[in-house]
């Protein structure tokens, strides 16, 4: 009779690590979707002068720029939209990141060392995250303690770019990058353990998925920042 329990017990342990895997191999591949998509919104617009001129030229920039901010604190609400919903929403963000990002993809086009700097970033982004990831995925640590510090640390950072968007000082672009470097890359830690603890093979479905979206978009927003402070550090040189 014990051995029949030990043996549904491992056989329950298996179920739950696959389930687990399985979990968080979805929102991965959707952050990654997300990141595919911006990256090929920008590389579209970015090739076409009259697209840029349309959306980059002008005073509508500044909504292109602040749309991303207007749909994650409006449009993306987990607890009340559907899975489905929420999907369109995190793809709309990763729509409106690559408009935002088609001039560092003209120029780029235009200037071999630019296009260098990208994919340099982007290489370097790519790293950091993953080894990011790993760490909060394997750390028995409870970082729990730090989702307040990272929550205000990122609004601060937000709120101080927008001011110096109209600025342009170039010393708090320099510190608004070091410090969301930093930020964003405790953001992934957390993010990456909070989804791991989450998980639950009892969680209904949309439920789950409705979650998947939320940390997805998490991600998502992390490896963007991340890469666009490492290209600003790169673009110094």
């Amino acid at each position: 009779m014990n051995f029949n329990n030990q043996d549904a017990a491992v056989s329950r342990s298996r179920e739950i690590n696959e389930g687990l895997r399985k979990h968080m191999s979805t929102i991965y591949m959707r952050m990654s979707a997300g990141v595919l998509v911006t990256a090929l919104v920008a590389m579209i617009v970015g090739s076409s002068p009259m697209l840029l001129q349309l959306f980059l030229g002008g005073p509508q920039k500044y909504i292109v720029i602040f749309a991303p901010l207007a749909i994650i604190w409006f449009g993306f609400r987990p607890e009340s939209m559907k899975a489905s919903q929420l999907k369109m929403a995190f793809f709309g963000v990763a729509t409106v990141y690559g408009i935002s990002f088609s001039a560092i993809a003209a120029f780029a086009a235009r200037d071999a060392a630019m296009a260098h700097d990208v994919a340099l970033a982007f290489f370097i982004a790519s790293s950091m995250f993953a080894g990011l990831s790993i760490i909060g995925y394997t750390t028995k640590k409870d970082l729990s303690g730090m989702r307040t510090f990272l929550s205000m640390g990122i609004i601060g950072i937000v709120v101080l770019g927008v001011v110096n968007i109209f600025m342009q000082n170039s010393m708090m672009s320099n510190l608004i990058a070091g410090a969301g470097i930093v930020l964003f890359s405790g953001l992934t830690v957390w993010q990456t353990q909070d989804m791991k603890r989450m998980y639950s093979p009892n969680t209904p479905a949309e439920l789950a998925s409705r979650m998947g979206w939320a940390a997805a978009l998490n991600l998502y927003i992390s490896f963007i920042a991340m890469f666009q402070y490492i290209l600003h550090f790169l673009q110094q040189r």
